[in-house]
């Protein structure tokens, strides 16, 4: 399907997008003026009036932690100060991770949790497109390399009760702002956890083991092409590293993580 597409159809992991979106698609052909009409423009943290839709105001932007160099190559942690282009963080050496490298756009603060939970719980799929833009600078390094993007899976009963996977809708908008492919179906959640939510880090990584697996035909559809796990926040890591496990055990060379937001270590978990 060229450079931007799914490999087979995503549909299964967009259930439904909520009465709010499917109102705002019919309206969309009228204009730009009528849906502002019907949905004025309003920031999505805090609700402030906006000139255009599904942005932060000024004062909500300037209050995103973004995340930027100097940081870990590995685990993508800021540094307060520049120890040298190759110089790991703590954690990364304490504890190598199965992954490549990991990227975040955001620290984990009230405001990116407000815009998770939206996206999330909250029927605000379209902010699935300001979070990707975030998230395609901050993975800048993975794109040149045509990797496959592949959205962490939820459950088929999960799925049934939100509606739509939120990383899905993420990795759908970075594949349009980056032309990478979409495989939704490269892994699977095949047993049903419990949410991380409340867990501690051992914990999360309990919950999680056994829970994925890849898809028959893992090698034929990867190609030999490095992966980019998406997920919407990166918390202790438990998740995507039980993911990257399945995937190079299946035989897969490189993996990387973007997220929208992570949590900085020695931080309280917040979620």
């Amino acid at each position: 399907m060229g450079n931007m597409g799914l490999m087979e159809t995503g549909a299964g992991e967009v259930k439904d997008i909520g009465n709010g979106a499917r109102l705002r698609q019919m309206l969309a052909g009228l204009g730009a003026g009528l849906l502002d009409l019907v949905y004025p423009p309003g920031c999505a943290a805090c609700k402030a009036p906006l000139v255009s839709r599904d942005g932060l105001c000024p004062q909500c932007f300037a209050s995103l932690k973004q995340i930027s160099a100097p940081l870990c190559p590995v685990l993508g942690i800021p540094f307060e100060t520049d120890p040298g282009p190759q110089a790991l963080s703590a954690e990364a050496l304490a504890d190598p991770p199965p992954f490549d490298r990991a990227r975040a756009a955001v620290a984990y603060s009230e405001i990116a949790g407000t815009l998770v939970s939206r996206l999330k719980y909250g029927d605000r799929p379209e902010l699935a497109r300001f979070c990707a833009g975030l998230m395609a600078a901050a993975g800048r390094d993975f794109w040149d390399d045509g990797p496959v993007l592949v959205p962490v899976p939820l459950h088929v009963s999960r799925l049934r009760f939100r509606r739509y996977n939120q990383s899905m809708l993420l990795a759908l908008e970075l594949g349009r702002l980056t032309g990478c492919v979409v495989d939704p179906h490269l892994v699977r959640r095949q047993k049903k956890t419990r949410q991380q939510v409340g867990l501690s880090g051992d914990g999360r990584l309990r919950n999680v083991q056994g829970a994925f697996s890849v898809h028959p035909l893992f090698m034929e559809r990867l190609q030999d092409r490095p992966l980019v796990l998406v997920d919407d926040v990166y918390t202790t890591g438990a998740t995507v590293k039980a993911v990257t496990r399945v995937l190079k055990r299946a035989g897969a060379r490189e993996v990387n993580i973007v997220t929208f937001a992570r949590v900085v270590i020695g931080e309280d978990l917040p979620i």
